[in-house]
């Protein structure tokens, strides 16, 4: 049963680390995206920074609101695949506007 535990344990912390680094590396993106989009004013990239950001904030979300929130797993899971959803649509929407 202890082993049970410590591999649950494990995945936990490896699921922080994981989630962090999306966190991290998906706000760094962002930002260059928000900063092209600045120094351009080309509104593409404008909804590149918005997609990219909306797709971090799913895939971290979802995290968060199991653990914190008291959120069920399901709902977690959807309400991340529907922001992801909602990003990956800007995104598409960004490289197809003018």
């Amino acid at each position: 049963m202890s082993s049970l535990a410590v591999t649950e344990s494990t995945i936990m912390i490896a699921l922080t680390v994981v989630k962090t680094l999306v966190l991290i590396v998906g706000s760094v993106i962002t930002y260059f995206a928000y900063r092209a989009y600045q120094r351009t004013r080309q509104r593409p990239l404008g909804y590149l920074a918005i997609g990219f950001g909306l797709v971090t904030l799913g895939l971290v979300l979802a995290g968060i609101s199991t653990e914190s929130l008291n959120v069920t797993l399901e709902m977690g899971i959807l309400l991340e695949s529907l922001l992801v959803l909602a990003g990956f649509v800007v995104i598409a929407y960004s490289l197809y506007a003018k």
